[in-house]
């Protein structure tokens, strides 16, 4: 007898461990298993930050740099491009002009050529030249028809400098065909460099084809003619480096997750000198859009932007905090799913061989009482159904008011729910918190600086761009052109720049002669305005007019409006954080994100920096930037205000940008940051797995521990379903087969005694 009820219970357990699929095994495995990844991902986390002697921020602004520098090359070569071959379009629809003319007209319109050439395409004699002497032997006139025939084109100058030679046709009926010639330097417009820093084009077989920054060694004192050659072998080793990497897929060169700049870009490390590390960032020529090429990508360039960063200290990094806080963590897992064991698996467990024992008929062991709340309850109307069909005596209520009151199971969840919060609250709020020890690199600041003066020159260069393409739309009007010629010319020139809204010819009177675009917003029945770029602030929007008189026609003039989506676009840069252009008043224009038009910048701080900016240092403004608290947060502002040449620098605005250092790769906020994150994932794998355990386990216990005493109070007609197939069903389904047994005995007894028996299963 004692082997053969040995052998039932190893069944019994067998059968217990298939509830393993669900049931109150599996939340407190997994709990486990995560509670010990959590505290060796805060050992080893927590105990390898630490800071390098040059910070990963820096490297990342050097790369933000190079970006730049990338995107303001590849803007001015395209729209270098655009122009010339634009300018020979809008020549060739007219009447033929003479090649002087033609050099002269673009000479006043645009300044961005180092020279210009008209050259006979069939007898290949030169008909006039501009500026510096073009190396037209360069160009094979016979291929100009096939594929690529006019594509830019790279050269070697005597001088030994690179040029961009630009290619377009000039057409008109009867006339020899001409071929229109221009050249430019491969030199960033309006970069900032600031100091100790240099930038260069680099070829795609890694040669440095320009830069700037790096002094000849001439042009130094005899004591910094070593710094100027170490320099410049430095900067030929990154430019080797770059021009390799550049060369991979940007979808395999990028970090997962990385965003922003569309091309390959990245950072590089150098050597040391004095306490100073060469660092530098790379950047190829990419589209404006990930996938899109343009005539300027085709050239394969890449950009190097180099600076000599002075080091920090080292620092190590200090792993006794990490490991403190995994092993509190350890104790904490180690409490909790010891009391869930105690107090909630192993009362259940019992309670499920107890009750299969009972549906057996094994009747004369008394039903142990486990501890908990529910699993009492469940136990002592177990132990009293199993008297009932021992005995056969009728089902009494009991009188629970006498029982002791027990801790329920929702209580200890609830418990061990507050000793999970214990060890995650504090890492959210408390622990590795970054103060006022928040060490800002210097370095970043400048950066922050030097890249709001280049966007800056980016902006105040597109305004005046468009006010050159207007200029020489209006060159090919005079006071014999037709209202059909205008229109055709500004329909043609909409459909080459999306920077205009809305094009018109505006005569004296305010009479608009001829349009195409969008309709007109700043129309206000009155002349051209004077000023060639202006802001038309009358509207809930803001409308930026630019304006160009037609040669011969007193008073009238062509007429711009300047979507403000153009200049939105261009203030989308990475690593800058929140960038507004601002007018005169404090007046928000254009922004990089979210923003009320003529919104003011509402902070006292960033007034007082804009107006800094605009203060004239000598001939011109200088740009400015401060570190400054903020909520307890380190801010990193700068402001730079048009300056230089053209007419948008009237305008007299402002480009500001500021960003929290949080964010930014710096020791202290890494620290904080991943502390916060071993908090939250302790919060998570808490809520997840006692959640679990509170919808699967708990709350069908406590609906279970109600029916089983309603049954031993002698409720025989409610049916007892199982929620899960799990220990909590195992149980249900056992109090069911004990319902029918004692519902079949109540019917026999009333059979025995001659009285009709109730339908069973009854609800």
């Amino acid at each position: 007898m004692a082997a053969s009820r040995t052998t039932r219970r190893r069944k019994a357990r067998r059968r217990a461990d298939m509830s393993l699929l669900g049931g109150i095994r599996p939340p407190i495995t997994v709990l486990s298993v995560l509670l010990l990844a959590l505290a060796g991902f805060t050992a080893f986390s927590l105990g390898t930050v630490h800071e390098d002697r040059l910070p990963e921020a820096v490297l990342t602004s050097q790369q933000h740099f190079a970006e730049d520098g990338a995107i303001a090359l590849r803007a001015s070569l395209d729209e270098s491009v655009t122009d010339l071959e634009r300018a020979a379009a809008l020549f060739s629809t007219g009447k033929p002009v003479a090649p002087d003319a033609v050099l002269d007209r673009i000479g006043s319109v645009y300044q961005k050529w180092r020279g210009t050439a008209v050259v006979e395409i069939g007898s290949g004699r030169l008909l006039a030249a501009r500026g510096e002497n073009l190396p037209l032997t360069a160009i094979d006139r016979t291929r100009l028809s096939g594929a690529g025939g006019l594509a830019p084109r790279m050269v070697r100058m005597p001088g030994g400098e690179t040029r961009l030679l630009t290619l377009s046709l000039l057409n008109w009926k009867d006339q020899p065909q001409q071929l229109l010639v221009a050249s430019s330097s491969l030199r960033f417009p309006g970069i900032s460099l600031g100091r100790f820093r240099s930038i260069a084009v680099v070829g795609s077989d890694g040669a440095v084809l320009s830069s700037d920054g790096i002094p000849q060694p001439e042009m130094v004192a005899e004591n910094q003619r070593a710094d100027v050659k170490r320099d410049t072998k430095q900067l030929a080793s990154f430019a080797r480096t770059a021009a390799k990497k550049t060369r991979a897929n940007p979808l395999t060169a990028k970090e997962p997750g990385s965003g922003g700049f569309p091309g390959v870009s990245g950072s590089l490390l150098g050597g040391e000198s004095g306490g100073d590390r060469a660092a530098a960032g790379y950047a190829g020529l990419a589209g404006s859009e990930a996938g899109t090429g343009t005539t300027a990508t085709s050239l394969d360039l890449t950009v190097v932007a180099m600076v000599n960063v002075p080091q920090n200290p080292a620092r190590t990094s200090d792993a006794f905090a990490g490991m403190v806080l995994a092993g509190a963590l350890l104790l904490v897992g180690a409490l909790v799913v010891a009391l869930l064991l105690a107090t909630v698996q192993r009362p259940l467990l019992a309670l499920f061989l107890d009750s299969r024992r009972l549906t057996r008929g094994n009747l004369t062991r008394p039903v142990a009482v486990p501890r908990g709340a529910e699993a009492a309850r469940i136990a002592a109307a177990l132990e009293r159904l199993r008297l009932q069909l021992r005995n056969g005596t009728p089902a009494v209520p009991a009188a629970r008011a006498r029982h002791k009151r027990r801790t329920g199971a929702r209580t200890l969840l609830a418990l061990c729910a507050v000793l999970l919060l214990a060890w995650c609250v504090p890492l959210g709020l408390l622990v590795n918190r970054a103060g006022d020890a928040v060490v800002v690199p210097q370095q970043l600041v400048n950066d922050q600086r030097e890249r709001t003066d280049t966007l800056n020159d980016r902006v105040r260069r597109a305004l005046n761009e468009g006010q050159a393409d207007l200029l020489s739309v209006a060159s090919l009007m005079d006071g014999d052109t037709t209202p059909e010629h205008m229109t055709a010319v500004l329909e043609r020139t909409a459909d080459e720049h999306a920077r205009y809204q809305a094009l018109y010819v505006l005569d004296p009177a305010g009479k608009i002669l001829a349009k195409a675009g969008g309709t007109p917003k700043a129309a206000d029945g009155k002349g051209p305005r004077k000023d060639p770029v202006a802001l038309d602030d009358r509207g809930k929007s803001p409308v930026v007019v630019a304006t160009a008189p037609v040669p011969g026609k007193a008073g009238t003039a062509v007429v711009g409006e300047l979507r403000i989506d153009f200049l939105n676009a261009l203030l989308k840069r990475p690593g800058l954080g929140e960038i507004r252009v601002v007018d005169s008043k404090h007046r928000i224009i254009a922004s990089n994100g979210g923003y009320r038009a003529f919104q003011k910048l509402d902070d006292d701080r960033l007034d007082a920096l804009v107006d800094g900016s605009a203060l004239k240092v000598g001939m011109a403004p200088r740009p400015g930037s401060v570190l400054y608290r903020s909520g307890g947060d380190h801010v990193i502002a700068a402001a730079a205000a048009f300056s230089g040449g053209g007419p948008a620098g009237d305008l007299k605005w402002t480009v500001v940008s500021w960003q929290s250092a949080k964010g930014l790769a710096i020791q202290e906020y890494s620290l904080q940051n991943r502390t916060v994150l071993a908090g939250l994932l302790g919060f998570a794998v808490g809520a997840a797995c006692l959640g679990w355990l509170q919808i699967i386990v708990i709350a069908p216990l406590r609906e279970l521990a109600r029916r089983a005493e309603a049954l031993a109070d002698g409720d025989r007609r409610t049916v007892l379903y199982p929620r899960h197939h799990d220990e909590v069903g195992a149980v249900t389904r056992s109090l069911e087969i004990i319902r029918q047994q004692l519902q079949q005995r109540q019917q026999q007894r009333k059979q025995a005694a001659g009285q009709p028996s109730a339908p069973a299963g009854k609800n």
